[in-house]
């Protein structure tokens, strides 16, 4: 049955974008399918770009340290950027251009020149090694690729790895002198940019890497910037309620950009959303929980995001009362699910403050599900209903079929925002999707009597012990509800008897000795003995991660089965 706050969210949703509302809907015909579509947003990003950083102006829009820079002179360095990109680089309509840096102004001002000019942003991992920059450059057929120091020096390393021009950009100086390099080339603010439309190519954005190689996920302007629309709709319905519960909020919308930019979430939610509501973005380069307490402090953050952890280490930080957080109005997650027990503590502890969290992919430009403020208390292990006006979400058995409610299959979604294609790799677009058009996440997970989308693993992270399927999150969240364990990750070992057996890495909480007996033991109480992990190492350092700050269980996964198997032999 609905909640209370599901029939209210669904009444301000109806009105924001009927006929008469702010942001009505339309529909477009494509592939057979007739999909919806919000009307009201531009055709494509450079258009957007302009409104937008015109209507906010003199607003702050960018803080890095000691900088600050206004909507009006964001846009201003981007439309002389993109003029030297053209004219000084030649850049071409669908050339792609690969940004490979830490968070900066300049980042998001080259993200914008390069879409300006026509061309198709690349954003390579910031975390990747030479040889990984290099396959992204090459995988993609980039032509061009700006990098920061760091990057740029792995870059040169594997220089014979690309064809991409590289042009290196020291990014600890202040933006203007950032940018100088490329402006000198030529041209300008006065050069001539072609024109952008819907269907032309807009985004590369890189898988995670979580199941294997990473694929550079292609998308067009239209599903961009319908994806940000759609999460222009979640804001306002959230707006409205925060204005009825506290009155109209007197604080400039405001959030910290602690995830890397080259990750979806801070690709579209965090910063392009930004550009519409006028919203303030304050730079991490580097996460850290107390700078981000004080960033908060300083900045008056209205809103955070961030993978779950994030929270977690500012809800459970010894000097989180020394810092004033009172402005955040929403601790969001996503990426991965939130434990049960942080949930319950960040609604509880952290004032006015409440929970949310969310699901989405690269290949859907990140709109998916979310789960909200009371509901998330209620479905704490449910990412959510499907976000509305634009998602449509589907439960699928092996032969693409729908099941029925509470049953398990793979959750697949359907909607405007959905990438084009992985480039270059036909196979994997046509494996991606189904004959109907909805996407295969990956996910395994059901729909409840409600809608709601509960997540109970991937597809291919399933460990098959005998004929008995084991979910790796349902082992991973019996390990993280020992007191003193940090983090876990879980993956199938091999066993001639069984096929597969469970095999766990954990680290503990600082200053903390943990033994593998005592965590089996630990186990046994809590879930089926076939799924207690056959063996469990104990790390001694922080479990490595992806860009996305994600675990990289295919390392982890690597690593200890070739250990198991010195071990067993």
């Amino acid at each position: 049955m609905p909640t209370a706050l599901d029939l209210r969210m669904d009444e301000i949703a109806r009105r924001i974008t009927g006929p008469d509302g702010m942001l009505p809907l339309s529909t477009i015909e494509r592939d057979g399918l007739s999909l919806p579509l919000i009307a009201a947003a531009p055709p494509a990003l450079p258009y957007y770009f302009a409104h937008f950083c015109a209507e906010h102006g003199d607003k702050t829009f960018l803080v890095d340290g000691d900088e600050r820079l206004s909507f009006a002179e964001t846009y201003a360095h981007a439309r002389a950027v993109a003029g030297a990109l053209v004219h000084g680089f030649g850049v071409a309509p669908g050339d792609h251009i690969g940004i490979a840096a830490r968070n900066a102004p300049a980042w998001i001002i080259l993200e914008m020149a390069i879409l300006m000019a026509g061309g198709v942003a690349t954003l390579l991992n910031g975390w990747w090694r030479g040889a990984e920059l290099a396959a992204g450059l090459r995988d993609t057929d980039a032509r061009l690729v700006f990098a920061d120091g760091p990057r740029a020096a792995r870059l040169a390393e594997a220089a014979d790895g690309h064809s991409a021009e590289l042009v290196a950009l020291d990014f600890d100086q202040p933006t203007a002198a950032v940018l100088a390099p490329v402006l000198a080339r030529g041209g300008g603010a006065d050069t001539r940019l072609p024109d952008v439309g819907p269907e032309d190519d807009a985004t590369i954005l890189f898988t995670s890497g979580s199941t294997g190689q990473s694929k550079g996920a292609l998308s067009d302007h239209r599903a961009v910037m319908q994806a940000t629309f759609n999460y222009l709709v979640q804001s306002l319905i959230g707006l409205e309620l925060v204005t009825a519960e506290h009155g109209a909020p007197t604080l400039q919308p405001a959030t910290l950009l602690n995830v890397p930019l080259f990750h979806v979430t801070a690709e579209v939610p965090v910063m392009l959303q930004s550009f519409a509501m006028g919203r303030k973005l304050v730079m991490m380069p580097k996460w850290d929980a107390r700078e981000a307490m004080r960033l908060i402090e300083r900045e008056k953050i209205t809103y955070f995001v961030g993978v779950p952890l994030m929270s977690f280490e500012i809800l459970t930080h010894p000097e989180r009362a020394d810092f004033d957080l009172s402005s955040c109005r929403d601790f969001a997650a996503g990426g991965a699910p939130r434990p049960v027990e942080h949930v319950r503590r960040l609604s509880e502890e952290m004032g006015e403050a409440k929970p949310l969290i969310g699901y989405g992919l690269t290949e859907t430009n990140a709109v998916g599900c979310a789960n909200f403020r009371e509901n998330y208390l209620a479905k704490p292990d449910s990412t959510g209903r499907a976000s509305y006006p634009l998602v449509e979400l589907a439960v699928l058995d092996a032969r693409g079929g729908p099941v029925a409610t509470g049953e398990r299959g793979e959750i697949c979604i359907r909607s405007i925002c959905n990438f084009k294609e992985y480039w270059n790799d036909p196979a994997a677009t046509h494996e991606a999707f189904t004959a109907d058009g909805f996407f295969r996440t990956g996910d395994i997970g059901y729909l409840d009597a409600d809608g709601y989308v509960f997540i109970v693993d991937r597809k291919k992270d399933i460990i098959i012990r005998g004929g008995e399927n084991i979910s790796c999150l349902e082992v991973e969240a019996a390990l993280y509800a020992h007191p003193e364990v940090a983090e876990a990750a879980v993956f199938a070992l091999p066993d001639r008897r069984l096929g597969e057996v469970p095999g766990a890495v954990v680290h503990a909480k600082a200053g903390v000795v943990l033994a593998p007996l005592e965590l089996c033991e630990f186990l046994v109480g809590r879930i089926a003995g076939f799924k207690v992990p056959q063996r469990i190492w104990v790390a001694p350092e922080p479990l490595p991660r992806l860009g996305t700050e994600k675990i990289d269980k295919v390392r982890l996964r690597a690593h200890y089965r070739a250990v198991y198997a010195r071990e067993a032999a």
